[in-house]
């Protein structure tokens, strides 16, 4: 549960919590992949919370945001099936690859959002209706695979294929994030195991820490979460790979 209430206030503040909920599940002896499905199954209320609390954001969008999300939900599927199908191994060998690219975005992520701010105060900027529903269902395949920095991969990409605030882009992503790891997580408790004493844990605590993250995080340097998140996907990152 501590680990869900880490994971839940960094998700609320920066982003990537699971990067910290999907190692400590991997060190209490879990095997990659039931880890990964627990875990997504874990952090969905606080995605699902995260949605409503934007709800304000989608006045007048609510049949573009309905047809949007029809892609993620795709894409969570497709990605939760592709989880189930290939071999073990293949997601062994994968993940290491995806951690990186978390670790990245994660690290990179002020620059990326300094970036995106002053794309969003240029004249020229305006939204990419196809660009945003192939970031949809493209991010939520990653999303239903892995999952990983999912957030701050379609926080980066909204800010780019979207014109408004990026308050706008960050509800949009809440919403599309929720959606994708709502079809995953049907998925896999449709078809394989859920560790659920864990997945409960994780669910609780990362609601908590959502809630103590949106209301007291901003006193804490974002630069600490981030070493958190780095620190501990470093570790995940030297487990795959010396096993």
């Amino acid at each position: 549960m501590l680990g869900g209430v880490v994971a839940g206030s960094i998700n609320a503040v920066v982003g990537s919590g699971s990067l910290v909920t999907f190692p400590l599940l991997i060190a209490f002896g879990y095997p990659p992949v039931l880890a990964n499905v627990t875990n997504n199954v874990g952090v969905l209320p606080a995605s699902l919370a995260a949605t409503y609390a934007n709800r304000a954001e989608f006045r007048g969008e609510w049949r573009r945001l309905g047809f949007i999300l029809c892609f993620s939900a795709a894409g969570g599927v497709t990605g939760a099936v592709l989880l189930l199908q290939l071999p073990s191994e293949a997601f062994d060998a994968i993940v290491p690859a995806l951690i990186v690219l978390a670790l990245l975005l994660v690290i990179f992520g002020p620059w990326i959002k300094r970036w995106t701010a002053r794309l969003h105060g240029g004249a020229e900027h305006h939204d990419h209706p196809v660009a945003t529903i192939a970031v949809a269902g493209l991010t939520a395949i990653y999303g239903g695979y892995f999952g990983a920095a999912q957030g701050v991969l379609l926080l980066a990409l909204l800010s780019i294929t979207m014109t408004g605030a990026l308050s706008r882009a960050n509800a949009y992503k809440n919403a599309m994030a929720a959606v994708a790891n709502l079809a995953a997580a049907i998925v896999f408790v449709l078809a394989t195991d859920v560790a659920w004493p864990a997945a409960a844990a994780i669910a609780i605590g990362s609601f908590i820490g959502g809630s103590l993250g949106g209301r007291y995080g901003r006193y804490i340097p974002q630069t600490a979460y981030r070493v958190v998140i780095v620190v501990v996907g470093l570790a995940a990152l030297a487990y795959f790979v010396l096993t």
